[in-house]
C-alpha cells in the first residue's frame, strides 16, 4: 500500500493593527502584517500575501496647527487702539487671558523691509508675539502659534507680500511682550 500523505493547506492568523502612518501630516503609508500559523505541506495551497499596505492621511494634532498661518501685526497697534465700550472689569479678563511665545524668524520675505514694525522680522532673529483674548479662536490659543521644533509659517497683516516661516522657542503663560513686538490678530 502507497502511503499517500494528504495535502496541508496553509493557514493564517488574523492580521495584526495597521501600523501608524509614515506621515504626520499629508498623503503616507500605512501597513499591517499576519503570520503563518501552517505551512502548506504537500502541495496544499500556498500562503498568499503576508504583508498589506495603503495610503492614509496623517491628521496629527500638530498638522492643524501648522497648516493655520499666523496673523501678526505690531503691538503698536493696540496701543493706538482705544475702546470706548471696554469696561474696567472686561479690561481685567483680558490681563490674565495674554499669553506670550517666543519664536525665532526663519524665513521673512523681501516685502517685509516696506515698514519698519516688518523689518524687524529678519532670519534667526527671536520674536515675542502676544495673545491676546480677542485675538483667541475657539479655544484660548491664538491661531498659528507655532510649534516647537517644526517650521510653521506667519503673514504680517498690514504689510501686503510680508510673510515667512519661524519656529517656537517658548511660550509663558500670562506675560506681556516687550514693546515692538507683535500681536497675534
Amino acid at each position: 500500500a502507497v502511503l499517500c500523505a494528504s495535502a496541508i493547506d496553509c493557514v493564517l492568523g488574523s492580521w495584526g493593527p495597521w501600523s501608524p502612518c509614515t506621515s504626520p501630516c499629508g498623503i503616507g503609508s500605512t501597513e499591517r502584517s499576519r503570520q503563518v500559523s501552517v505551512p502548506p505541506r504537500n502541495g496544499g495551497t500556498p500562503c498568499p500575501d503576508l504583508k498589506q499596505r495603503r495610503g492614509c492621511f496623517g491628521n496629527n494634532a500638530v498638522c492643524s496647527s501648522a497648516k493655520e498661518v499666523a496673523k501678526i501685526l505690531p503691538d503698536s497697534y493696540k496701543r493706538n487702539f482705544k475702546d470706548p465700550w471696554r469696561r474696567p472689569h472686561m479690561l481685567m479678563k483680558e490681563e490674565k487671558a495674554s499669553y506670550c511665545v517666543y519664536l525665532r524668524v526663519k524665513q521673512a520675505s523681501a516685502a517685509c523691509t516696506l515698514k519698519l514694525w516688518s523689518a524687524q522680522l529678519v532670519q534667526e532673529r527671536l520674536v515675542c508675539a502676544e495673545c491676546q483674548s480677542d485675538a483667541m479662536s475657539k479655544s484660548d490659543r491664538c491661531g498659528g502659534e507655532g510649534l516647537e521644533g517644526s517650521r510653521t509659517f506667519w503673514v504680517a497683516a498690514s504689510v501686503p507680500g510680508c510673510h515667512g516661516s519661524w519656529a517656537r522657542e517658548s511660550s509663558s503663560e500670562g506675560c506681556h511682550c516687550p514693546p515692538y513686538s507683535v500681536l497675534f490678530v
